[in-house]
């Protein structure tokens, strides 16, 4: 039994530390890889600013762009790298998937050494696992509301860029040179790929596929529609930029109107729970009932039932849609 536990314990050591070592092990560079990072924007030449020009579509091994066994597997229940885009994490799902499992072996291996109940082990282990996964959907989702800050800005940018004899494209290269993460990423992408020969109408929906964004949805079919009807885009540009500002401006009016039922849906939500820790903590003996008796129990599961549908329906009040 002690050597299952000591192979286990390595195992999911050694799969932690292999693929924390993948995640920050830089590729190795030599002249002619810096020389075409400069030529593909990857690194600035000295003197020029070096915020946001990281990777692009050159700079990018092919090894980036296929799927393993894994990853088809897991694109069964959702796009894992889709989703690692739009966090901007720069991880394969294989190695995404490979730190979750290292996570998940080494605290299970911990809690059992540490004489953990068994029932809290797999609990402990999902948790530990899902860590990461947690992480990208913070990332992703702060990154998407700073993306749709940014857009009305690139959006005037490139009317005004149109106005001044520019063409379409320049006007992305304008916003990637001009303008922060991530709207600039984002646009720099489109305009590389339209140099390697995409269409830039085909750039643009792949664009509004990866970013989930209302807004850029319809600015990419004004520009599909005027590339193939005609019309003054730059004013139409202006025009979804100056919604955009509306709807951010009735957006903080609503947030505002609805902050004490946000702080009552807090309270209350919070109430249950941290009353309960305080008695358990004075008087546990009060609370074992819940545990050991058969209508305790189903009392203690009808109550966390209970906390879910408030949870719910708050949200429901609270979560108004501009």
């Amino acid at each position: 039994m002690i050597s299952i536990v000591i192979v286990a314990a390595f195992l999911g050591v050694a799969a932690l530390v292999g693929g924390v070592t993948i995640m920050f092990r830089g590729a190795s560079e030599t002249a002619v890889a810096d020389r075409l990072d400069v030529l593909t924007g990857a690194r600035a030449i000295s003197g020029q600013k070096q915020d946001c020009k990281e990777a692009t579509l050159l700079s990018q091994t092919l090894e980036d762009h296929q799927p393993s066994l894994v990853e088809n597997f897991v694109s069964r229940f959702g796009d894992l790298r889709q989703l690692l885009e739009q966090a901007d994490v720069a991880l394969t799902p294989s190695k995404f998937l490979l730190i979750s499992v290292g996570l998940a072996a080494t605290s299970a291996v911990a809690s059992f050494i540490l004489s953990a109940n068994a029932v809290l082990v797999p609990v402990i282990a999902i948790a530990s696992g899902s860590i990461l996964l947690v992480w990208v959907f913070f990332k992703r989702k702060r990154r998407l509301a700073s993306f749709a800050k940014q857009l009305p800005d690139a959006l005037e940018l490139i009317a005004r860029s149109l106005r001044a004899g520019h063409s379409l494209a320049s006007g992305f290269k304008l916003v990637y040179d001009e303008m922060p993460k991530p709207v600039a990423k984002e646009f720099g992408r489109v305009y590389e790929e339209q140099n390697l020969g995409i269409p830039l109408e085909e750039a643009i929906e792949d664009l509004s596929d990866r970013i989930p964004n209302l807004d850029l949805r319809f600015f990419a079919t004004a520009v599909i529609l005027q590339r193939q009807t005609g019309g003054d885009l730059a004013e139409i540009l202006d025009k979804i930029g100056y919604l955009i500002r509306e709807r951010f401006k009735i957006w903080g009016q609503v947030q505002a109107l609805t902050g004490e039922g946000r702080i009552s849906g807090i309270v209350l939500l919070g109430l249950p729970p941290a009353l309960f820790i305080v008695i358990y903590r004075l008087n546990a003996e009060y609370l074992q009932i819940l545990f050991t008796d058969p209508l305790g129990k189903q009392m203690l599961a009808f109550a966390v039932i209970l906390q879910l549908i408030g949870a719910i329906v708050i949200r429901k009040i609270i979560n108004i849609k501009v």
